[in-house]
């Protein structure tokens, strides 16, 4: 887990890889730091160590981190791929990402994710999900459509109020054909 990115002046945070195998993020966040280095965005590249050097969902612990942050709503759930650890904020990767957005303060987050071809949103973020839509040509949508306690969407967009976009980008192509609408996104991000 690292920060990356112009961590001092950035007022959007885009965060690969909660998940492990949903490795996408990973790869473009690296790729727009090599062509971009200069980015005004706060980069973390892969939250999820672990979970993508095994090409697991979870992180170390079998936490699915998505499922693992202090909401109103978290429970204790069995131990599956969506196990939101023993208690709420439990993982290390957690505690980083909420040390990391109490610090920077951001005015918006997005996270790339997998495989559902939506763009996703938590709080005041629909007029920012529409504008990634018309870029990346994928259905808005404010819910995922299964329960989801403890997420991140759920702690940063809803209970802190900091618009929230959960891109879930195709699965089925070579992730070198997401490069171009996910650059722009990030261009439009960093003139947000």
């Amino acid at each position: 887990m690292k920060l990356a990115g112009n961590v001092s002046t950035s007022k959007i945070l885009v965060i690969g890889c909660m998940h492990g195998d949903e490795p996408q993020g990973k790869y473009l966040i690296e790729e727009y730091l090599k062509e971009f280095p200069n980015t005004k965005l706060g980069l973390i590249p892969c939250l999820n160590e672990y979970g993508v050097q095994h090409n697991v969902r979870t992180n170390k612990n079998g936490v699915d981190l998505n499922r693992n942050f202090p909401t109103k709503n978290w429970e204790l759930t069995e131990r599956d791929n969506f196990f939101g650890g023993e208690k709420p904020a439990s993982e290390v990767e957690t505690k980083f990402l909420m040390d990391v957005i109490n610090e920077l303060k951001p005015e918006a987050i997005l996270t790339l994710h997998a495989p559902y071809k939506v763009v996703n949103y938590d709080g005041e973020a629909l007029e920012l999900a529409q504008k990634i839509s018309e870029i990346i040509d994928y259905p808005v949508e404010a819910s995922i459509g299964y329960p989801t306690p403890g997420s991140f969407g759920t702690w940063a967009g809803i209970e802190h109020k900091i618009p929230t976009i959960t891109l879930e980008l195709d699965e089925e192509i070579n992730v070198k054909e997401l490069r171009e609408p996910v650059f722009k996104i990030f261009k439009m991000l960093e003139e947000y």
